[in-house]
């Protein structure tokens, strides 16, 4: 528990410190002349170590939206909003100019004279706004109302999976498909509760919790049929008398279930 805590924080502290050089990064390349006005003497030390922000920035912003959506998923949807494009947008204006238009250097100008009616300096806000939404997630996972099960879910699943793949590797198939299958359900039940969605069944199973999720655009189509993919070979681990569930479904399920919860969140 500790250690992946540990991880989450320090991954967490790396990219504010990141976000706030490439933010020095973007404001530079807007206006250099103002930025080196306002650090002064302190600024040639601080050019040295400044990212390139067209380069830089994608990877800052796959990392922070991955742990977005582990430790304060309602605010996802806003973090995206400031890099991408709104659609649809007949006009580029200030308003709905954004990072994705920055880092492709779009410049809207009119007239002979070229006059800039936008340009990159208008991502500015949007990329502050970004940085402000990830100093949040820190604000929350050092607050005692942060519930660390999520933190320490990860751990405890890993190691009933690796228990699985022990129970395989020895023949115990049907064993191996019931431990996964637990590990499943009770990863669906989480995200549910992530998503405040709730059920009236008193024990609802891998099926329920899938329909719900679809139901809701927490899954789409084809990660829906995987998971019913997935509870298809769980119930044969189970109940199927039939027949005896074979080592490579018995191996799909435990590679399935491993993906989904280290994906769906």
């Amino acid at each position: 528990m500790q250690a992946n805590i540990e991880k989450f924080r320090k991954d967490l502290d790396s990219l504010i410190n990141q976000g706030q050089l490439l933010l020095v990064a973007m404001q530079y390349d807007c206006n250099p002349e103002a930025v080196e006005e306002a650090y002064g003497e302190d600024f040639k030390k601080l050019k040295k170590i400044l990212p390139n922000f067209k380069i830089e920035y994608q990877e800052w912003y796959s990392a922070s939206n991955a742990l977005i959506k582990q430790l304060l998923p309602d605010r996802l949807s806003d973090f995206s909003r400031h890099y991408e494009k709104p659609k649809p947008r007949k006009d580029i204006t200030f308003e709905n100019y954004r990072i994705e238009d920055y880092l492709q250097g779009l410049r809207v100008t009119r007239g002979w004279e070229k006059e800039e009616v936008v340009g990159p300096q208008a991502a500015i806000p949007h990329f502050e706004q970004q940085c402000a939404i990830l100093k949040a997630v820190s604000t929350r996972f050092e607050s005692s109302l942060y519930d660390i099960r999520q933190l320490v879910q990860a751990d405890l699943f890993d190691s009933e999976l690796a228990a699985a793949q022990e129970l395989l590797k020895r023949g115990f198939v049907r064993a191996s498909g019931a431990v996964c299958g637990v590990v499943l359900e009770k990863h669906l039940a989480q995200v549910a509760g992530n998503h405040n969605i709730t059920t009236r069944k008193k024990n609802p199973t891998i099926s329920d919790f899938n329909d719900l999720l679809k139901q809701s655009d927490v899954l789409d189509t084809p990660e829906w049929r995987q998971i019913q993919r997935l509870g298809d070979i769980r119930n044969l681990c189970d109940h199927n008398k039939d027949r005896e569930p074979t080592k490579e479904e018995a191996q799909e399920l435990i590679g399935g279930v491993e993906k989904f919860t280290k994906t769906l969140f």
